[in-house]
């Protein structure tokens, strides 16, 4: 079984380029007004008539979920988001107690995204500030060998 997202947009080819451009992602499929990106998340223009449901019913902003990325490079890719004038954030970047950074933000159709630093990047920092494996495990809640894995990547 392969499993997918999709997201209902009002305009296909304005969120294609919202997703390629601040993520690099790539079309797979096109069909139109259905799209599929190379990490297996869809885009549907239409998605009322598609459906059966009416477009009254899709709601916006609907905050109960939303799609998760890692940036291997945290810091530049909040500086390219910031420098976007059109981005509504939910909130700037925050730490959790676990070491990662991240930043939450809508779509162009208020799908709600967070982009985190890469947990490679946290356990990386971790290192370097002299923690030792049991530390690091200790610190993000995660078993040892989740950290050598981590680690070796």
């Amino acid at each position: 079984m392969k499993f997918g997202c999709l997201f209902a947009v009002k305009d296909i080819k304005a969120a294609r380029a919202f997703y390629e451009e601040l993520f690099g992602l790539t079309v797979t499929d096109d069909f139109g007004l259905n799209i599929a990106f190379d990490c297996g998340l869809s885009l549907q223009q239409d998605f009322d008539w598609l459906t059966g449901i009416p477009k009254s019913e899709i709601k916006d902003k609907e905050n109960n979920c939303e799609l998760y990325f890692e940036a291997k490079n945290f810091e530049e890719f909040v500086s390219q988001l910031k420098s976007k004038g059109d981005i509504c954030f939910l909130h700037d970047v925050v730490e959790y107690p676990w070491g990662q950074h991240v930043i939450r933000f809508y779509d162009l159709d208020n799908h709600l995204i967070e982009v985190g630093e890469s947990m490679k990047s946290v356990v990386e920092n971790f290192l370097s500030q002299g923690m030792t494996i049991a530390e690091i495990a200790e610190k993000m809640g995660a078993d040892e060998s989740s950290v050598q894995r981590m680690i070796q990547e």
